[in-house]
């Protein structure tokens, strides 16, 4: 009997697969605070939320299908079980929205204020993430899959133990992001910011820019315990040397 390989194993790299698109309806029917609060098991179908406050709401089992999401106030909600399927956000606040076991495939996300979000536990499908704030987010046991992070701010964002095959991170602010156990084949990262990442030795098939590989180096070294000695300390060390040889 063959052995059953893992996700990521072997020595290839993960080609990149570009998300699948979003499939919008011909029509959207415009939703109303009052007709479409968030409840438990609620299906929302082929609706526009445009600059509605959902803000603080909290709900078990919701399925948005079809929908947009635009000027929306979406912060604090609370989320368990929840997918969105073929759905588009744009200029919505999602700041410490928090999410388990939860999913989104064929979403698109442009131009969102996502600080201290909490997608724990869940899957994310075909999704683009463009010019969305971040940072102090978390996706913590997440499974991406045809997943593109652009123009992202996502400083100290943790991917703790997340499986990040083929994800692509291009233009983004990744300082102090945490990778730590995370699979990272064919990862890729272009024109992006990594200083001070941690986890940096759960990276093995992750492919970086050539741009990127300096700063990613010292961290790299550091967690690998190598002391970068700079021309200054050389020449000092240097000099020690010569001293202590006349004094002999």
């Amino acid at each position: 009997m063959a052995a059953r390989t893992s996700r990521g194993s072997g020595s290839g790299v993960a080609p990149f697969r570009a998300p699948a698109k979003p499939r919008p309806p011909a029509s959207l029917d415009l939703a109303t605070a009052e007709d479409h609060r968030l409840e438990p098991e609620s299906t929302f179908q082929r609706l526009a939320f445009v600059d509605l406050d959902l803000s603080g709401q909290a709900a078990d089992g919701v399925e948005f299908m079809q929908c947009r999401f635009k000027g929306a106030d979406l912060s604090g909600v609370q989320l368990d079980g929840a997918a969105f399927t073929d759905c588009l956000f744009e200029s919505t606040n999602l700041a410490n929205l928090r999410a388990e076991r939860s999913s989104m495939i064929r979403t698109g996300l442009s131009t969102l204020r996502m600080t201290g979000v909490h997608w724990i536990n869940g899957a994310l499908r075909d999704v683009t993430m463009s010019e969305c704030r971040l940072d102090l987010s978390s996706f913590r046991f997440t499974n991406f899959t045809g997943v593109t992070f652009d123009g992202c701010n996502l400083t100290r964002a943790d991917f703790q133990n997340a499986d990040l095959t083929g994800v692509r991170f291009t233009d983004c602010d990744l300082t102090g992001a945490q990778f730590s156990q995370a699979t990272m084949n064919g990862t890729r990262f272009n024109n992006c910011l990594l200083a001070g990442i941690g986890g940096v030795t759960s990276m093995a098939g992750a492919v970086i820019a050539h741009q990127d590989l300096a700063a990613l180096s010292y961290t790299l070294a550091k967690a690998l315990g190598i002391h970068i000695e700079n021309a200054a300390e050389e020449q000092a060390g240097s000099g020690s040397a010569v001293v202590g040889a006349h004094l002999r």
